[in-house]
């Protein structure tokens, strides 16, 4: 390659040499060295030479077209701003209900569902595990009753509501068609997304109930359902964000997670689905931390390794199969207990990298979540940060601005290259299947020894204050922040279980007992068991009984121990 110069004489090379030169006679690095938060080493300088033979329609093309780099949209957020998410659940469902009435009046334009811990795991609120934890984490969900009231006087076919929760999706997904149902609203309207991915559990956030096997089978039930009866919502969200805050690296989150997704593409065909039939509902989540530059370059990489593995490994026609789409939440393991009001600084550039790198949802963390469940004030403030990002900086104006940025598309490349050295191991342990791959992968242990070893690394960073972490590390203030309390009253549980209790009172139990016989009975031939969630729920029978139901003929999952 050739420099533009006067003389036209010297090469790039030789240019960028000399320059290197005076530079290291004339300055001196603060640091020996410098990486990303993953640990990859960072030049002084990036130029063309770092990008050779870079080829436009081979690595980015055009917004809305193979390979997505640009954006899986044509005009991205000139045409529509990203939904604006946040996550919300505690107490009752009454008093969620209150929190996403006042969501929506601050100009949040999609609702996010938490739950609380024993919903999550798969337990009504009365039962010996629950007590003490109804309702802290997020919201009690124990039966179609409190749906009905988590969702009173909001319209379900106007608005797109997301539920995290995983081992149980099939139980919540069955509830918001029965709750839809109720209220008039047709299956093919309905938009949002259930997060329902097991896989991820196993790496990262060990909130499982049955083995991997069939975990991923109830997984598959409900992509096929819904591919078929809910073609607007998407099934899965296939979510890399949990195994980022288990520790892992950026690489590894890219890597994990769409091998994670190549996993249920693959279940999905071995269940006899065609590949376009059901991959353009299928939805990712992304963690967005704090190496800004490495953020964006995951998303933009994110994008082209999926859009050339399914058109190319699975054979995918549709360009609506090959267009990954995703949602994104700031990094909650990157806010400090300490100096809270900081966490507003972080949380607006994670944002930022989100928006950045395309993302079609966002959830901003709200300043004072390593010390509580958010108050209103932290909850309005990271709305806010979220419109001044759409609406005041201008970087919505333009699509991909990042683009051609000589450190940015290196950065691109490098993060593509590194997943395909995890892709390589993960192919490898299943004879060419990442599903095999996966679940061999579990159970040896391979992805939480990655993920702890990572995350031993990045302590010891800290430690070394190699990482400089503002207010942990380095700029350390002892003065106390008092911050807006958000108070959970204990006397909600009391109320939960003796709701729960007339429920169960008021139910045709004979019913019940009917519905979770046909389920069992369902499980056993192994058939889709999403329309006997339904009909079940329908009666008010409870999560626990049903995951109950299930334990009979799947078992629970005992992790192996590897050391």
């Amino acid at each position: 390659m050739r420099s533009i110069t006067k003389n036209g004489k010297k090469t790039l090379e030789e240019l960028y040499k000399e320059w290197k030169e005076r530079m290291e006679r004339c300055s001196k690095d603060r640091k020996e060295r410098f990486l990303t938060i993953s640990g990859i080493p960072i030049k002084e300088l990036y130029t063309p030479l770092d990008i050779p033979g870079f080829d436009y329609e081979e690595k980015l093309g055009f917004p809305g077209e193979y390979p997505y780099t640009r954006g899986p949209y044509y005009n991205m957020y000139r045409g529509r701003p990203w939904t604006i998410r946040q996550f919300a659940g505690f107490g009752r469902a009454k008093d969620t209900n209150e929190r996403f009435k006042y969501l929506i009046s601050v100009g949040q334009t999609g609702l996010s569902t938490a739950f609380d811990m024993p919903t999550l795991m798969g337990y009504d609120s009365d039962h010996p595990m629950a007590e003490g934890e109804v309702g802290r984490e997020g919201v009690a969900v124990d039966t179609l009753a409190d749906f009905e009231v988590l969702f009173d006087g909001i319209n379900l076919g106007e608005v797109s509501v997301s539920f995290t929760i995983n081992a149980p999706a099939i139980f919540i997904y069955a509830l918001y068609l029965a709750l839809a149902e109720k209220q008039g609203v047709p299956f093919e309207k309905l938009r949002g997304t259930l997060q329902n991915d097991m896989l991820k559990e196993f790496h990262a956030q060990n909130e499982w109930i049955f083995p991997p096997e069939p975990s991923v089978k109830l997984v598959t039930d409900i992509i096929e359902f819904s591919s078929r009866h809910t073609p607007k919502f998407n099934p899965v969200s296939i979510s890399g964000y949990h195994i980022r805050e288990a520790g892992s690296t950026a690489v590894q989150e890219l890597a994990f997670t769409l091998a994670d997704g190549f996993a249920y593409v693959e279940s999905a065909i071995r269940r006899g689905l065609d590949v376009d039939e059901f991959a353009p509902r299928l939805s990712f989540f992304f963690n967005s931390h704090l190496d800004f530059f490495e953020e964006i370059a995951k998303f933009r990489a994110a994008r082209r390794i999926w859009a050339r593995e399914m058109r190319y490994r699975y054979g995918a026609k549709k360009p609506e199969s090959w267009r990954l789409r995703f949602h994104t939440q700031t990094a909650g393991c990157s806010l400090t207990a300490q100096q809270p009001l900081v966490n507003i600084i972080r949380t607006a550039f994670e944002a930022l990298a989100a928006v950045l790198g395309g993302t079609q949802s966002l959830h901003t963390n709200s300043y004072d979540e390593a010390l509580q469940l958010p108050s209103e004030e932290a909850v309005t403030i990271a709305v806010r940060t979220q419109q001044v990002i759409l609406h005041e900086i201008g970087v919505a104006n333009t699509i991909d601005p990042l683009a051609g940025s000589y450190f940015v598309e290196y950065l691109t490349d490098k993060m593509e290259e590194e997943a395909y050295r995890y892709f390589d191991k993960i192919l490898d342990l299943g004879n060419g299947s990442f599903l095999d791959g996966i679940l061999k992968g579990i159970e040896m242990g391979f992805f939480k020894k990655e993920i702890s070893d990572a995350a031993y690394e990045f302590q010891r960073r800290v430690e070394e204050k190699d990482f400089i972490w503002v207010g942990i590390n380095e700029y350390v203030d002892d003065v106390p922040l008092e911050v807006p309390k958000f108070y959970v009253d204990p006397k909600i549980e009391k109320e939960q279980v003796e709701f729960l209790k007339k429920v169960k009172e008021n139910r045709d139990n004979e019913s019940v007992r009917l519905a979770i016989e046909r389920l069992k009975e369902a499980a056993k031939k192994n058939k889709n068991l999403v329309p006997y969630f339904i009909d079940a729920v329908k009666c008010y029978a409870t999560e626990g009984e049903l995951m109950d139901a299930l334990k009979e003929v799947y078992g629970i999952y005992r992790e192996n121990i590897v050391v």
